[in-house]
């Protein structure tokens, strides 16, 4: 018998085009995004991030970083904002009401990555995350950190995750799910496994595995076939994931669904 949860999109044709007709064209109506990221070594994930937002939409857009970035990109990345960082250079403790200060003006966060190993950086995005009741999307290094407190979100609504197969095996056996995940599992069994571990948690999954890339929210799957050699693909996804969801509120699988159609179709 076959399922009713499991809905197959192809890179041509769009399973809900009516978001893709009805999207925003005036920037004050088209949402204000926060990126979150970097560190003193690294932060193309939030500069890039902030491109693909941009190229998906966003009415405004804002990139936080931690300070001392600031004599280094400052002149450079004129839509950058600043927060404490702890002498290594990344987001210090101390910059949780900045982080919080700026996160009140957007209408959604993303966790871009590049925040780099750091116990203070740790801390305070399980704090943000607590403390923080907008829709929030994380990928890249940003997943290390809900694997190592997957209670920070697994009860989180308006929540997305995007991440390989092999963080999102890690991230079920850290959470106590009874269903593992195998790399080499089939395609058909993979699907049923998304379907109900998304029933069980608050947040929604996108992962690429079988050159497709899946969402699963609330019972429902999606799958998209992709190109196997984006590199970029989380960054990409999760950048028009949250840019999608922050227009159309009211429907998380819809929107999630059409940002991976619109990745394949940039």
């Amino acid at each position: 018998m076959a399922n009713t949860y499991w809905q197959k999109q192809t890179s041509e044709i769009a399973l809900f085009p009516e978001l893709l007709w009805s999207k925003p064209e005036n920037k004050n109506q088209a949402g204000k995004l926060l990126i979150i990221g970097g560190n003193i070594h690294g932060f193309s994930a939030p500069a890039n991030a902030y491109n693909f937002a941009t190229k998906s939409g966003i009415g405004t857009a804002r990139i936080l970083l931690p300070d001392k970035l600031k004599r280094t990109i400052g002149r450079v990345l004129e839509m950058g904002e600043y927060a404490p960082s702890t002498p290594s250079g990344s987001f210090s403790q101390k910059a949780l009401d900045e982080v919080l200060s700026q996160a009140s003006w957007a209408d959604g966060v993303l966790l871009a990555g590049d925040f780099g190993k750091n116990s203070e950086t740790a801390i305070l995005l399980e704090k943000f995350l607590d403390k923080y009741g907008g829709p929030v999307a994380l990928t890249n290094d940003a997943i290390d950190f809900v694997i190592e407190n997957p209670d920070s979100i697994k009860n989180r609504p308006n929540t997305t995750v995007v991440l390989s197969i092999y963080h999102l095996q890690k991230l079920v056996t850290k959470l106590g799910y009874p269903q593992p995940i195998s790399l080499e599992m089939p395609l058909n069994r993979l699907v049923e496994v998304l379907n109900d571990f998304s029933q069980t948690y608050s947040f929604a999954v996108v992962v690429k595995q079988y050159d497709a890339i899946f969402v699963a929210t609330a019972g429902k799957v999606s799958s998209t076939a992709v190109q196997p050699n984006n590199t970029n693909w989380q960054t990409e996804v999760a950048a028009r994931a949250i840019v999608w969801c922050i227009q159309n509120t009211e429907k998380p699988f819809e929107s999630l669904t059409t940002a991976v159609f619109e990745t394949g179709n940039k």
